[in-house]
C-alpha cells in the first residue's frame, strides 16, 4: 500500500511523491469533495491540482465519480490504468458519498492492498481514510450530502488509515486551522488518537512504513 496524504495541497515533500510512483502516469484528479461548489469554482478548483501536479512533470485528468453511479466495473477498469489517483481536499462528507455511490471506496481499497496504484491527496483526500468520520462535522458539513442528493451522510471512513487524520492545524495562513483545532480537542478528550498534520507536512504509508514528514 502506497498513500502520500499531505496536510495541505502538495505539500512540502513532492520528491516522495514521485519516489513512490514507479512510473510518471497516467494519475487522475478526484474533486468530488468540491461538487456543491459552483460550476466556475469547481472548474477552477480542479486545475489547480492538474497544474500542481503537470508542474512535478505528471501528467493528469479528472475523473469524476459523479460519471460511475452503479458502474463499479467501469471505474475499476479506468482507475486500473492509472498510477496515481490524487484526491483533493474540499468537503469529507460529499467525497464519501461520491465514494459510495460509484463504488470508488471498495475499488481503490482493492487496488491499494494490491499495491496497484499509488493515494495522493490532501485534507478531506486524507480524512475520509479513517474508520469513521465522527468529529469531521465540527468543520465540514455533512447536511449537504441530504440538501443535494436526499440521503443522510455516510460517517463511516474507508478504513485505510489506523486512527482520524486531522489536517491544518497550527496553519494560521489556513481559514480552517481554528475549526480544525476544535475536532482535535474533541478526539483528545475523548481519548482518540489521530493522526495530527500542519500544512506542509504529508504522512506517508509505504508498505509496513508509517511516517510523518
Amino acid at each position: 500500500m502506497r498513500m502520500y496524504l499531505s496536510s495541505f495541497r502538495v505539500g512540502d515533500h513532492p520528491d516522495r511523491l514521485l519516489a513512490m510512483m514507479r512510473r510518471p502516469g497516467p494519475a487522475v484528479v478526484i474533486a468530488n469533495s468540491c461538487d456543491t461548489a459552483p460550476p466556475e469554482r469547481r472548474v477552477e478548483s480542479v486545475q489547480l491540482e492538474l497544474d500542481a501536479l503537470g508542474s512535478l512533470g505528471i501528467a493528469a485528468t479528472e475523473l469524476d465519480l459523479r460519471d460511475y453511479v452503479d458502474d463499479r466495473g467501469l471505474l475499476a477498469r479506468d482507475l486500473a490504468r492509472c498510477e496515481l489517483v490524487w484526491v483533493r481536499g474540499g468537503n469529507t462528507f460529499l467525497l464519501r458519498h461520491a465514494l459510495a455511490v460509484s463504488g470508488g471506496d471498495a475499488v481503490l481499497t482493492d487496488l491499494l492492498a494490491r499495491d496497484a496504484i499509488v493515494y495522493g491527496g490532501y485534507s478531506a483526500g486524507a480524512c475520509v481514510l479513517a474508520p469513521s468520520l465522527h468529529g469531521l462535522e465540527l468543520c465540514d458539513e455533512p447536511d449537504d450530502v441530504p440538501a443535494t442528493y436526499g440521503v443522510p451522510a455516510r460517517f463511516d471512513g474507508l478504513g485505510l488509515l489506523d486512527r482520524p487524520f486531522v489536517p491544518h492545524l497550527d496553519s494560521p495562513d489556513h481559514p480552517e486551522t481554528e475549526l480544525v483545532a476544535r475536532v482535535a480537542a474533541r478526539y483528545r478528550a475523548e481519548g482518540v488518537a489521530f493522526h495530527a498534520l500542519r500544512d506542509g507536512q504529508v504522512l506517508v504509508v509505504d508498505g509496513d512504513l508509517v511516517e510523518l514528514l
